[in-house]
């Protein structure tokens, strides 16, 4: 089995991995880079797209799915059913141009054959929904694909039953380290319950509206919303993209629009893309609580808004950010980027305090140690970390490959 790497040795997002065995091709994830363009042909990974077996993706976030739309159209991609959905129901509120998504569903711990490798999915704890690990086997080769994971999330059970019982005999370990240049060894990252707690706390303190900036991808960061909303008697308001997002992930244990202490709010550029795309039958499952925005003041002081800052005009029309609060729940380089910088702008000019409640998608270095430690593979390969330098200090057997190098398993 000959691997290749296109992108990730030295780099988080934009991963791309090729793998091949008696002429048979299959790409694992096709992303785009953290700051690319999806329009941007260069930044296609340069081999030929046009026989491969399949591409198989791991999780819907867009640092591993963002280039499909570069393929042959008749390219079949492997992903699990509710990701599928999730990337689709954002398309038309992001842009974002996909391909047809048509191929085998990934389903936790049920092989699939494509060609001559057959691939195990893993089902992981991780920030994006419906996200795998995978055991990719041919001709007697095993190579694992960790994904993005972490094990302090709400499905961290996942986690601990692979340690408890993991693959074995595993020739190589592609393993993902983005936590590594920004955490000593020791570190962990706190849980989404302590984060719960955190929240909690900051909505009893808060008089006004309380605005969480997080990605309504986030699956898991909104159920510990909502808990911390029922915990506070709080309505938890979200706009028509995070209800179109919940609904596709199929999960009857999710929250949705129309669960009790939910409620629609719909910001006017979204009210003209209803109107523009006549999309009545979307609105329509999902207006039973619906507020508008002349009444945001009145609602404010007992509501959570799901924030996004398309809704900053909507917000000061109705005069609704008297004593309020935003909570910041992303990746910080976003503000060391300067990618809110309007935002910030936005809340200096009336006075809104922010709060830091974030906890990463992604693994600390002492759960990657007990993962790494747990499927004991014969080499282990970085990938998606920009710092690489830092595996062979926390891990035995690290072998370093290089961007678009060959390799065999």
């Amino acid at each position: 089995m000959k691997v290749r790497i296109h992108r990730g040795t030295k780099q988080i997002g934009g991963t791309c991995v090729e793998i091949e065995q008696a002429g048979h091709r299959i790409a694992v994830d096709f992303g785009l880079p953290l700051d690319g363009d999806a329009q941007d042909c260069s930044l296609v990974p340069r081999f030929n797209l046009n026989d491969l077996d399949a591409v198989v993706v791991s999780h819907p976030h867009i640092d591993h799915y963002g280039l499909l739309h570069h393929l042959a159209g008749n390219t079949p991609i492997a992903m699990g059913d509710a990701a599928r959905r999730i990337v689709s129901a954002a398309v038309p509120f992001t842009g974002q141009p996909l391909p047809p998504l048509a191929g085998p569903s990934l389903i936790s711990g049920r092989p699939i054959d494509l060609g001559v490798f057959r691939i195990t999915p893993y089902l992981v704890d991780h920030s994006a929904f419906d996200a795998y690990s995978l055991l990719i086997e041919s001709e007697g080769k095993r190579l694992f694909y960790s994904g993005d994971f972490r094990g302090h999330g709400r499905k961290g059970k996942l986690f601990e039953r692979m340690l408890a019982q993991p693959p074995t005999e595993i020739d190589a370990l592609l393993l993902e380290g983005s936590s590594l240049n920004r955490m000593e060894a020791d570190d962990q990252f706190p849980s989404e319950t302590e984060l719960e707690t955190e929240l909690v706390d900051t909505i009893q303190k808060t008089p006004g509206l309380v605005m969480m900036h997080t990605s309504a991808q986030n699956i898991d960061r909104v159920v510990t919303l909502y808990r911390a909303c029922r915990q506070t008697g709080r309505t938890l308001l979200i706009d028509l993209y995070t209800a179109a997002i919940l609904e596709a992930t199929g999960n009857a244990n999710i929250p949705q629009s129309g669960w009790p202490g939910v409620a629609l709010f719909v910001p006017e550029s979204q009210r003209r893309l209803i109107k523009r795309n006549k999309w009545f039958d979307l609105l329509d499952r999902h207006k039973k609580h619906r507020v508008y925005v002349h009444g945001l003041k009145a609602v404010a002081s007992k509501s959570v808004l799901l924030f996004r800052p398309l809704m900053m005009p909507d917000l000061e029309s109705a005069d609704a950010l008297d004593e309020a609060t935003l909570i910041y729940s992303q990746w910080l380089g976003y503000l060391e980027s300067g990618t809110y910088r309007r935002m910030e702008d936005w809340l200096a000019r009336h006075g809104i305090p922010v709060r830091y409640i974030h906890t990463s998608g992604h693994a600390s270095p002492v759960d990657l140690k007990r993962f790494a430690s747990a499927l004991s593979p014969k080499a282990l390969i970085p990938i998606h970390s920009f710092a690489p330098e830092k595996y062979a200090e926390l891990f035995d057997n690290v072998v370093y490959r290089d961007d678009g190098e060959w390799w065999e398993v």
